[in-house]
């Protein structure tokens, strides 16, 4: 149990994103009395989308009491089918089955909302975190000992100083507080434009059920992969099955021209239609369910790998330091594993000491780098392997899938490879964290 003056300390955190609102229930779980949440937006605001649950993400959940209102909304994933775009044929399929027994949680998919509202219920629960909501984080005028921002109410009022012991960044891709520490230390980290966008499609039951091939889809405990060149579609039922969710990656060309632009755009429907036009005609008989004005397009985008999360008495924290292409349904959950992974070194902290909060800090970036970064490169990885245009290395590809439906070799989308699931899925970071503390901190003198 951590000490009276450890648990004293006054951590903010700025975003209130997946990462920002499982750490604050994180440290709240482990007894600190003083966190507060800055947000820019006024609400939770998530856009309607699905989101993959994967066991690594819904053990900490549990831990934290929250995974049972999400797993009750939540379809449990049986199967995976991966699919020629142009033809429908099957390439590869995968029995998720075993993973439940293997990891004592099943890989379930979910709506992003849901996941989202059951942390936040859980921070409401607990007395100890207070949320500001349309407040923006501006000027860090320190980073430790006592870090400290300029935080502006969006609706009018006056600028004011937040003073803090711990101050987490989990305010996104877009970080201000991670540029700021780049400055700071002449370091120039840019985000790298993948060349790839991505659109997001949630279609209702009503509308699958007028055709049999799409009941069957959204009836499914599985998620579809539809692959050609350059692009993909991933799709799977979610909310008890109530809704399709359909997420796709392609070549961006609407975002091209405006690399400083917002990330997202309201997409064209005609436009969507043409870049899947080679597709089957059942996928094209499903994408042609999308409302003209409903179609939503995000700009893929992750940034150089950073040498250092933390400064001082500040850390960063999920997309702030290791965003992601979406290919291993990771973003989230390793934004979720930071969170855990911050509570559970600060609480074995020796002391509320700034020193002592700067050395825990680091050891959450000792403990945290590594995994994440490498998941980063084969998120990648997998999606090149995917997106492969006509050629020897779709040809080899290809030969591998079939090669999975005859039980023999690791399959090309990573996502579905057992030994990367175990990889993922199989580490317990909060245990990890537990059990490394006491080396890391005697390694760091």
């Amino acid at each position: 149990m951590a000490s009276k003056d450890v648990l004293d300390l006054h951590v903010v955190i700025i975003g209130a994103g997946m990462g920002g609102l499982a750490t604050a229930l994180a440290l709240a779980k482990q007894g600190f009395r003083h966190i507060d949440v800055y947000e820019s937006a006024s609400n939770l605001g998530f856009v309607g989308a699905g989101i993959q649950l994967a066991p690594n993400m819904a053990r900490i959940l549990d831990r934290l009491g929250v995974w049972k209102d999400i797993e009750a909304e939540a379809v449990d994933l049986k199967e995976t089918s991966i699919r020629q775009g142009s033809t429908n044929q099957e390439l590869a399929h995968v029995d998720l089955r075993y993973v439940r027994d293997s990891y004592k949680y099943p890989h379930m998919v979910g709506h992003r909302s849901s996941l989202a509202t059951s942390i936040f219920a859980g921070c409401k629960r607990e007395k100890a975190i207070n949320f500001f909501w349309s407040t923006a984080a501006g000027q860090v005028s320190s980073f430790g000992p006592q870090p400290s921002f300029l935080a502006t109410p969006r609706k009018g009022g006056e600028p004011y100083t937040v003073t803090s012991d711990v101050l987490i960044a989990a305010d996104g891709v877009k970080s201000t507080i991670r540029d700021q520490m780049l400055a700071l230390k002449k370091v120039d980290a840019k985000i790298i434009d993948t060349g790839q966008a991505a659109y997001r499609i949630m279609l209702t039951r009503e509308e699958m059920s007028k055709d049999p091939e799409h009941l069957a889809l959204i009836d499914s405990e599985s998620v579809t992969r539809w692959i050609g060149p350059k692009r993909h579609i991933i799709a799977y039922p979610v909310s008890n099955k109530q809704i399709y969710n359909i997420s796709t990656a392609q070549p961006d060309t609407n975002f091209a021209a405006a690399p400083s632009a917002t990330y997202t755009t309201k997409g064209s429907k005609k436009e969507l239609m043409e870049v899947y036009g080679d597709f089957c005609p059942m996928v094209l008989k499903m994408l042609d369910l999308v409302k003209d004005g409903e179609v939503c397009e995000w700009k893929l985008r992750v940034h150089e790998p950073l040498e250092f999360w933390t400064e001082g008495s500040t850390a960063l924290l999920g997309d702030a330091c290791h965003p992601t292409l979406p290919h291993l349904a990771q973003g989230a959950a390793q934004a979720i594993e930071d969170g855990a992974v911050i509570a559970e070194v600060l609480a074995k902290l020796p002391s509320s000491d700034p020193e002592d909060v700067a050395k825990g800090l680091r050891i959450y970036e000792k403990l945290r780098m590594e995994r994440a970064y490498a998941l980063v490169e084969l998120a990648a990885a997998s999606g090149r392997a995917l997106h492969l245009g006509e050629g020897e290395a779709k040809t080899e590809r290809d030969k591998a899938f079939a090669a999975v439906k005859e039980g023999k070799g690791s399959v090309p989308d990573k996502w579905a490879d057992a030994d990367v699931q175990k990889m993922i899925y199989g580490e317990d970071v909060m245990k990890i964290a537990g059990e490394r503390f006491g080396e890391l901190w005697k390694g760091l003198g």
